[in-house]
């Protein structure tokens, strides 16, 4: 029996599934290309102020508590539920709408411009519920071939096969009538790194994760105390992460990899490796695969680019929740140019994170940590970031005008990431915030595999292979991974 695992990258998945293993009895060690674990979900300490760098919030905890309890630990972070989930203002409006979990408070707000929105909403919500409770074999399973999918998705109720001919626009405006609750309610695809009109309607399921199965989460602390308690559970089982250890090239013979090899020319050999890097990036990348190249890449479905922003004010916001969305008045026309035309930021539509709200520690006494999130072209369509300082002032200015307040004055700490440097740090395919899309021909069995074409001791875990984007869906994918370590070490 196969006992030892190399993992090639400390993210969230990689740490889920070093735990797993490490639990079940197999000798584990990680390799990271940077010099602290976590992948994008991780944290930015600087001038006193502390920041969430990528994931902001989290769905789906029974993930996290079903990965404890599988691991036979106590759940290494505290979390609480968000009510309301978050705030959105239009440019047109002076006042937020409130997404709360009550289905009756939430459409007193559209109690003008829709008033039969309650009855419309529970619809919505009771066929999201049967999508997500038919559908779930499809995300929680592996696959060994293409027919292996199709066979499963067999399974699947036939009732939603209309589904399958609709976008998520489409899907939400069947049982909403007012504009601005359809745009409020499609604003999840944009969570998946794409737009309600080119994201599949069947993840409308997230809906009804938001509203009724389970909701929204923050961390005590900020979120990246999921990687450090998780890291903490490795350290008692001895389990090494290697640092500032990028892997460039391997050496294998046959069917067996032998060995990943770094940037500095050290060999690190195993019985089993499993890549939590891109899936497709690193096939493409370090394994060589033509059919991975750089070319074939760039024209797979990426999720757009994102440009970060990481605000500390010397001063408090008040008025303003801890997870907010700024739109604009031109959704449709936004959402069509976002992938490919960098003038869309001129008037942009951005996120505000402000992590002090709830976790006070985060800044400094009388201060504002707030991190900013803007869907920007990825670096196919806008290569060049040397405008980046006059972006983001627009969007600071834009945000002082919604709230009303000139933060500028205010501001002791600034820091930005755009695509580049998302790209150089966690090596995504051309800045592409959350690897390869969700449209219909890249998820499930037309995702790239969790188990490599050549190498048959190598498994994938995390980005751009199944399930998919999202803290709970690495959680899963961890769990996929494990699987097939412990099918493949089978005496």
């Amino acid at each position: 029996m196969a006992k030892n695992v190399l993992i090639a990258g400390a993210g969230l998945a990689g740490l889920a599934t070093a735990l797993r293993l490490s639990k079940k009895g197999y000798r584990v060690e990680i390799v990271e290309k940077n010099d602290n674990a976590g992948g994008r979900l991780n944290q930015l300490k600087k001038d006193g102020f502390t920041f969430d760098t990528g994931p902001s919030f989290f769905s789906m905890s029974y993930e996290f508590t079903n990965f404890a309890k599988e691991c036979n630990i106590r759940l290494p972070f505290e979390y609480y539920e968000l009510d309301p989930l978050y705030s959105v203002t239009f440019r047109k409006n002076d006042f937020p709408y409130h997404l709360y979990k009550d289905i009756s408070k939430l459409a007193a707000q559209f109690s003008e411009t829709e008033p039969d929105f309650e009855q419309g909403m529970r619809k919505y919500l009771d066929k999201c519920r049967r999508l997500y409770h038919d559908t779930n074999i499809v995300i929680k399973s592996n696959y060994d071939s293409l027919l292996d999918y199709l066979l499963t998705l067999m399974k699947v109720n036939p009732v939603h096969l209309p589904v399958i001919f609709r976008n998520f626009w489409q899907q939400v405006s069947h049982y909403v009538k007012s504009n601005d609750a359809r745009e409020i309610l499609s604003l999840v695809a944009f969570f998946l790194g794409k737009t309600p009109f080119d994201t599949a309607a069947v993840y409308t399921l997230l809906s009804y994760t938001e509203f009724m199965h389970d909701g929204y989460y923050n961390v005590v602390g900020g979120m990246y105390k999921i990687v450090e308690g998780i890291v903490e559970e490795l350290e008692k089982e001895n389990v090494k992460i290697h640092y500032n250890t990028e892997i460039v090239d391997f050496i294998a013979e046959g069917r067996t990899l032998k060995y990943l090899v770094d940037k500095n020319g050290r060999k690190w050999g195993s019985d089993i490796i499993i890549v939590n890097g891109d899936a497709a990036v690193f096939r493409g990348s370090v394994f060589r695969r033509k059919e991975y190249s750089q070319e074939k890449l760039d024209r797979m479905d990426w999720t757009m680019g994102s440009l970060t922003i990481y605000l500390g004010l010397r001063c408090k916001l008040p008025g303003i929740s801890h997870h907010n969305y700024y739109l604009g008045d031109n959704y449709r026309e936004y959402a069509e140019k976002v992938f490919k035309h960098p003038g869309v930021m001129e008037k942009p539509y951005y996120y505000v994170n402000v992590l002090s709200r709830s976790n006070p520690g985060c800044a400094p006494e009388g201060c504002e940590s707030l991190f900013f999130v803007c869907p920007v072209p990825d670096l196919r369509f806008k290569n060049n970031w040397d405008d980046r300082d006059a972006i983001v002032d627009g969007i600071i200015d834009d945000f002082s005008g919604r709230i009303k307040k000139d933060i500028r004055p205010e501001i002791i700490s600034r820091t930005v990431y755009t695509p580049v440097d998302w790209r150089d740090q966690f090596n995504l395919h051309r800045g592409s915030g959350l690897g390869l899309s969700h449209k219909m021909l890249q998820i499930g069995g037309f995702r790239p595999k969790n188990f490599d074409e050549e190498f048959l001791n190598v498994f994938y875990a995390g980005a751009s292979t199944i399930p998919g984007t999202g803290l709970p869906m690495v959680i899963i994918s961890s769990r996929l991974a494990t699987e097939r370590v412990e099918q493949y070490s089978k005496p």
